[in-house]
């Protein structure tokens, strides 16, 4: 659904990306990570049409973004960062002027405009002024002139970013509904939400892509050691002395706790399990086991080593 080839932008000598290639698939969720200046936003607007490439190309939805952007950006629903919304229209006003730029037929508009509004939970501001609205309402008036025109592709740029809890959940799971319906393009800070909606996270850094897979993946490829967490009642000193004695243990770090009841993160080598010897020198000890289990790398993780060490090639 999204090829992208070689893509290049340059302001100047500078380039805020360069040499781009990775694939989205149709009804895929992606998402787009990297540092603040990376290139994720000048990657989405020249994708979006809204700025040419100085090299390389990119295909939407089977059209060229160089030749034949007018039928690509008929094809994406785009939300950018700080969406450009007219504060004089009511949301309703505003939303019927989109469907009418994007074609929308007049027969269906309202009933199109009623989805948007009720899928990105605005039915109880459909009549008030854009202009009173808050940062949140706002965010969400721009997802849902993003979804009005059933575009196969939607670019979202930080969709939820002003919302408060309840909200980011709600369109978290609008977003992961999406999934084989429309191919999406989701770029966050918030990186555990891209492990709830997304099925593979692109990472760009200083404008190039340093990894493209899976979360899953990438924590198999770049996890150089096993981690297992406990909670244990006991003598927090001789209990750090005892489990690194355990054969095969790294290091034990004490994480938080009070007096005689602790967590702790025990690294291990990566080949080895040692749940079963940990536990079994925990209770022949007599302290109380109250919690074992193992710890993979988190996407924050994966993303600090990837942007901060070598880049890792993509499978």
């Amino acid at each position: 659904m999204i090829e992208v080839e070689g893509l290049t932008k340059l302001y100047g000598s500078k380039a805020a990306i360069d040499n781009l290639t990775f694939r989205v698939e149709k009804g895929e969720v992606v998402g787009f990570l990297g540092p603040n200046g990376a290139g994720k936003t000048t990657t989405m607007r020249v994708l979006s049409c809204f700025m040419p490439p100085t090299a390389g190309t990119a295909r939407v939805a089977g059209y060229d973004i160089r030749s034949q952007a007018l039928e690509v950006r008929r094809r994406i629903g785009y939300l950018p960062e700080h969406v450009p919304l007219y504060t004089d229209l009511t949301v309703t006003q505003y939303l019927n002027f989109v469907a009418d730029a994007k074609g929308v037929p007049r027969l269906t508009r309202r009933q199109r405009v009623g989805e948007a509004i009720e899928r990105c939970l605005l039915q109880d501001a459909r009549g008030r002024i854009i202009g009173k609205l808050s940062k949140g309402f706002r965010q969400r008036v721009g997802l849902a002139q993003a979804l009005l025109g059933d575009a196969p592709v939607l670019i979202l740029d930080e969709p939820t970013i002003g919302l408060d809890p309840k909200q980011i959940i709600e369109i978290r799971s609008l977003i992961r509904d999406m999934r084989g319906e429309r191919t999406v393009i989701l770029s966050t800070h918030i990186l555990p939400e891209v492990s709830m909606v997304c099925q593979r996270v692109i990472i760009i850094n200083e404008g190039r892509i340093v990894a493209v897979d899976t979360p899953e993946n990438l924590t198999r490829r770049l996890q150089r050691s096993t981690q297992v967490l406990l909670q244990i009642e006991g003598p927090p000193e001789q209990i750090t002395r005892r489990l690194g004695e355990v054969n095969g243990v790294l290091r034990v770090q004490t994480k938080d706790g009070a007096g005689a009841l602790c967590r702790y993160l025990v690294e291990t080598e990566k080949s080895q399990d040692l749940r079963q010897e940990l536990a079994r020198v925990i209770c022949g000890s007599g302290w109380g086991l109250l919690e074992l289990r193992p710890v993979d790398m988190s996407l924050e993780d994966i993303f600090i080593r990837l942007v901060t060490e070598e880049p890792v090639t993509s499978e």
